[in-house]
């Protein structure tokens, strides 16, 4: 599918959200039939590899970040009494890092201790991500990481998708849970990233003419929401083709024992591409980074063509732009260069509530 159809079908899917519109299937109902083989084949196939329990990565981290030059004596290390940035996870398995076993190679603490690194202040990260959910568990989510007013996020990351195109919920529908939690955040004072729906059509096991209609759904839900979600102040990230060439050509080495969740080198690799977003939501980027590079192929486009481009090119960001143009809202798109992420501690400090 060209960018130019796929940012018509997007358009169509989050006016449908928008407006209340009823479902835009992404695969036809006469497909379905032609496709149980497949399915049931690709059941047998995917996940009989155990997948534990993810692990849990909540707590502080980059509280031992040596102070700038200059501090005076007994000043060399920040401390829990630094003012924290908040980073709060949200979504399904791979926000929370199910199929990898210490706390450290999830993604949650990835980018925390990435970001502590940048802002050099302690980070606390809190995840309320739930595996197996699907987009209209984030009004549950959302609920918990605002229960507590005196300790809103700062910034909040929700990768979601992969379950409703498995469970074929209604894209509009997906996209109308997901527009509603960003805008709850962003009420709240948050910043929020998404990581949008994952490309299917890698998995492994998975056989044509699945393995083409699950890549076909995933990249159009993918646009519908960059564009649902920059509609309501957040900004998205494309984490599609980190499950595409990258997990294609190293299979073994990017998937975890089930074959369907990222391995800890799967999960850093998402992690790289999605914290140099987060770090400019929070105004800790270079100014200079921030301008469009024609070199890279950056610019304003309206924005359901910047979806399109989007969601099949990796670790591409989209944000609002201009509110109106001549076809509507534009957005700016971004291919922001990965960086290394540094190495989480062993076991992050206890919240500050926590902590003895």
């Amino acid at each position: 599918m060209s960018s130019m159809s796929r940012a018509r079908v997007a358009r169509r899917i989050a006016a449908g959200a928008a407006y209340g519109g009823g479902g835009i299937g992404l695969v036809g109902a006469a497909t379905i039939g032609l496709l149980l083989a497949e399915v049931q084949m690709a059941k047998r196939l995917v996940g009989n590899g155990h997948s534990p329990h993810p692990p849990s990565a909540d707590g502080v981290y980059g509280w031992s970040i040596p102070r700038p030059s200059g501090a005076g004596s007994g000043e060399e290390y920040a401390s829990l009494a630094e003012p924290h940035l908040r980073l709060t996870m949200l979504g399904d398995s791979t926000a929370s890092g199910q199929g990898v076993h210490r706390s450290r190679q999830t993604p949650g603490a990835l980018l925390a201790s990435g970001l502590a690194a940048v802002a050099e202040r302690p980070v606390e990260l809190r995840n309320v991500a739930l595996p197996g959910a699907q987009s209209d568990d984030l009004d549950r989510q959302v609920t918990l990481a605002l229960k507590d007013h005196d300790r809103l996020p700062d910034v909040c990351v929700i990768m979601i998708g992969a379950n409703d195109v498995t469970h074929r919920m209604p894209p509009t529908r997906s996209v109308r849970h997901l527009s509603a939690a960003v805008r709850r955040l962003r009420t709240a004072g948050a910043e929020v990233v998404v990581g949008t729906c994952p490309d299917l059509g890698t998995i492994e096991p998975v056989q044509q003419p699945l393995r083409w209609l699950a890549r076909r759904a995933s990249r159009q839900l993918a646009a519908a929401q960059t564009i649902g979600v920059v509609e309501q102040g957040g900004r998205t990230v494309s984490l599609g083709d980190l499950l595409g060439p990258e997990f294609e050509a190293n299979p073994r080495e990017l998937f975890g024992p089930d074959n369907y969740h990222p391995s800890a080198e799967g999960y850093a690799t998402a992690a790289m591409a999605v914290l140099p977003t987060v770090c400019a939501t929070l105004g800790l980027w270079p100014a200079e980074e921030e301008r469009p590079d024609v070199s890279r192929r950056e610019g304003f486009l309206p924005v359901a063509r910047a979806a399109a481009e989007a969601a099949s090119e990796a670790g591409t960001e989209v944000t609002a732009a201009m509110p109106t143009g001549p076809r509507g809202p534009w957005a700016l798109l971004k291919r922001r260069r990965r960086r290394r992420l540094p190495t989480p501690d062993a076991a992050p400090a206890p919240a500050p509530e926590q902590a003895v």
